[in-house]
């Protein structure tokens, strides 16, 4: 353990894991400033209980995140650890926040571009690689080269909401797959500068990565089944 949290004080990890956290608060800020985060100054309409509390706890789950990575290159493991359990908290709070957002919206429609039951299974899958992500980097806290890998993926591979809402032309005219693309985009250069850097691919970024970009295709299959139309038409109703 001491290896690995002397690894993560070297230049090269501060630099990437205080970057990730930074670019991945940048992108939430960018695509829910009109309808969250500066909703007063656009005029966006007023928000419900649920859409606070999401809007909440994602926001306190990136800012987490930093504040843990910074801690690390501070050298304050102490408190990284003792904030840990504070972070398992928040993650179960955007487990079952987000879930009850995502299935709330498509009950009203609100979602961006795809009809509801078919959006559906883009914030429900993102909740499920968020879990498994997650949940491996508290099974491996011990192991903190695995831990703080899984854990800033956990944090890009939710990105494709707040991608979905940039107000950006092409980023719209996209779709899904751009959407998706981005977020992939993200994940792969945390990964393509960390295996150059160390001059091997880390197993942890190797199976995260491969979690969030092969989830994509398959969710999309799986909304043009009769099973997945039932199982979210049940969902809404």
């Amino acid at each position: 353990m001491t290896k690995g949290v002397n690894a993560m004080s070297s230049g090269v990890d501060r630099r990437l894991y205080t970057w990730g956290a930074l670019l991945a608060i940048a992108i939430v800020f960018v695509g829910f400033a009109k309808t969250y985060f500066l909703k007063t100054s656009f005029g966006a309409p007023a928000l419900s209980t649920l859409v606070h509390a999401h809007g909440l706890v994602m926001t306190l789950w990136f800012l987490f995140f930093l504040m843990q990575v910074r801690l690390v290159a501070m050298r304050r493991t102490d408190l990284h650890r003792r904030a840990g359990v504070f972070g398992a908290v928040v993650a179960a709070a955007v487990l079952i926040v987000g879930t009850a957002t995502a299935i709330t919206a498509a009950k009203l429609g609100h979602t961006p571009g795809p009809p509801p039951l078919i959006f559906l299974v883009i914030p429900l899958g993102d909740m499920l690689v968020f879990a498994l992500l997650v949940g491996a980097g508290l099974y491996f806290r011990s192991r903190s080269d695995i831990h703080r890998r899984l854990m800033l993926l956990s944090c890009v591979g939710i990105l494709t909401a707040a991608f979905a809402r940039i107000p950006i032309d092409f980023i719209q005219a996209g779709g899904m797959p751009m959407f998706f693309g981005l977020t992939d985009l993200v994940a792969l250069s945390c990964v393509a500068y960390d295996t150059v850097k160390h001059r091997r691919l880390h197993p942890a970024f190797g199976w995260g990565a491969l979690l969030i970009v092969a989830s994509q295709p398959l969710r999309l299959m799986l909304t043009a089944t009769p099973a997945w139309q039932q199982f979210a038409s049940w969902l809404v109703n």
